[in-house]
């Protein structure tokens, strides 16, 4: 075997980072050396793993090729090293979470994964769906979870469990006191709603077709939270999910709208890339979201 994990290593940091000074820098190694060892790597086998796009080192068709194999490769290595220092289930699992999965699901689902696994980290990044799917595809994390519905060949996604999103109001809100929002109702208000890219406008553009382009959109807000916090401030109404509002509707700081003629029925999804190497966290982690929409 002619190349070393530390090559690979270096491979994909340049690959991730497109620049061989970031890569440096994630790795602990001087500039030089990182360089060196890409150049190594690329002359023992004859051949160009980069393209040159100004100022980036963008991988070509052959490097993105091998990307996820360097990845598979090094993960059954530090597997094998935690093995020898026998801890098996150490290591840092990557997770990525959509707005309200990571905000409102993702601490118990982690606090299950560490109660069987004390030795293992779980690393947690919250985007939305758009986002996530990027991190994805390009490794950055080992799972997502995300609220949108997605369609790529490199990434497999699987029904995790259901949601549906909810149109709500301050107390003191005129439609508040409505057995029944029309979509008359639905036009003359003005709405505050999550930015496009995320799941929940995904699903809430779904619901309001045929309606969508009469809406008044006062706001386009990225945090759950700051959209709660406008509509109880009287700024307008909006749509999250139910999730994400069972505490206010308990309190009463916000009130739920019926809106039977629309459907904001939705599914929330596992996914992963294909060519991920599933060791024993990402296993562990999975079985635990399994049974987690079982209980």
């Amino acid at each position: 075997m002619h190349f070393s994990l530390k090559q690979l290593q270096v491979f994909l940091a340049v690959a991730h980072h497109r620049n061989v000074s970031r890569a440096a820098e994630q790795l602990s190694m001087s500039q030089s050396a990182c360089s060196s060892a890409l150049k190594d790597l690329e002359s023992q086998y004859g051949l160009q793993l980069f393209d040159r796009v100004g100022k980036r080192l963008q991988a070509n068709e052959l490097g993105d090729y091998l990307r996820p194999k360097a990845e598979a490769l090094l993960a059954q290595a530090q597997e094998f090293e935690q093995a020898l220092s026998q801890q098996p289930d150490a290591g840092e699992l990557r997770v990525g979470a959509t707005l309200t999965i990571g905000n409102y699901l993702a601490v118990s689902l982690i606090n299950r994964y560490m109660q069987d696994n004390s030795t293992g980290k779980v690393k947690l990044e919250v985007a939305n769906t758009e986002q996530i799917t990027e991190q994805l595809l390009n490794f950055d994390i080992d799972v997502g979870m995300i609220e949108g519905e997605v369609q790529h060949p490199a990434l497999s996604v699987q029904r995790w469990r259901s949601d549906e999103l909810v149109c709500f109001c301050a107390p003191g809100h005129p439609l508040a006191t409505h057995p029944q929002v029309t979509d008359a109702d639905l036009k003359e208000a003005v709405w505050i709603l999550r930015e496009q890219g995320s799941g929940t406008r995904q699903t809430f553009d779904r619901g309001m077709h045929g309606l969508l382009s009469n809406l008044h959109i006062s706001l386009e807000l990225q945090h759950t939270e700051a959209i709660k916090r406008a509509v109880e401030a009287g700024l307008g109404i909006s749509c999250l999910s139910r999730i994400s509002l069972e505490d206010a509707f308990k309190r009463g700081s916000l009130v739920p709208l019926q809106t039977p003629q629309r459907d904001f029925s939705r599914d929330l999804y596992l996914a992963t890339h294909t060519q991920k190497y599933r060791g024993v966290g990402l296993n562990r982690w999975l079985s635990i979201c399994e049974d987690y929409a079982n209980s």
